[in-house]
């Protein structure tokens, strides 16, 4: 227990890394995977390819390999910025392209009749899509979409290796400290839980009030 009182400051800052890193990439993941799913399903070809190839590429790329080329690329083509938005850079377009075909496959339960209805009254795509099926394709895609901001959550680790603060980076002055690395690593799995339950729950609210009935 004294590992957890003794550096209660150190472990409160490296949770407070982590839910920030977890918030800021999920608003990132969310936007961006809603965006790519829309152009999955859009009329016109060109939108269609550039959401495919974005979704390929990052689903089979490596997380660890996205934040090398994001925190090591992009300053070599002058873009300089905090390491802490570096990583919510990689976190949140990584976990974009599985929220994008997790939304996707929402999509594709609404019944074609309800955009078909919706064009028969005049209605654009972009207000097809927003106004009538991705209110329906969201309620059958929240346990997916919450599944998937865990994850996100969990890789956020990750980050403390690119000089990025968050809670598994605080085992490294612990264990310099000569505190049980056991213990050090139960507070941390203790901290992680905190942040993914509090991810659990309020999806469960959601699915609760918005979900498609089972």
């Amino acid at each position: 227990m004294n590992v957890l009182t003794d550096n209660f400051s150190l472990y409160a800052k490296g949770l407070l890394g982590t839910v920030e890193l977890t918030v800021y990439s999920s608003l990132l993941a969310l936007a961006l995977g809603f965006l790519m799913a829309s152009f999955r399903v859009a009329p016109v070809g060109s939108l269609r390819v550039f959401g495919t190839v974005w979704v390929t590429v990052l689903r089979n790329t490596p997380l660890t390999l996205l934040f090398f080329a994001v925190l090591l690329g992009l300053p070599r083509f002058g873009v300089v910025l905090p390491f802490q938005l570096f990583a919510v850079l990689a976190l949140g377009c990584y976990t974009s392209a599985f929220i994008c075909e997790a939304v996707r496959s929402g999509i594709n339960t609404v019944p074609a009749g309800q955009g078909e209805a919706a064009r028969s009254l005049g209605m654009t795509f972009g207000q097809t899509l927003s106004l009538v099926v991705l209110p329906q394709a969201f309620r059958s895609v929240i346990p997916p979409i919450g599944s998937t901001l865990i994850a996100l959550a969990k890789n956020s680790a990750i980050a403390g290796s690119f000089s990025v603060t968050e809670l598994l980076g605080t085992y490294k002055p612990l264990n310099e400290l000569g505190y049980s690395i056991v213990w050090t690593f139960v507070w941390i799995a203790v901290g992680y839980l905190i942040v993914t339950l509090s991810i659990s729950a309020i999806f469960n609210v959601l699915e609760k009030r918005w979900g498609v009935p089972r």
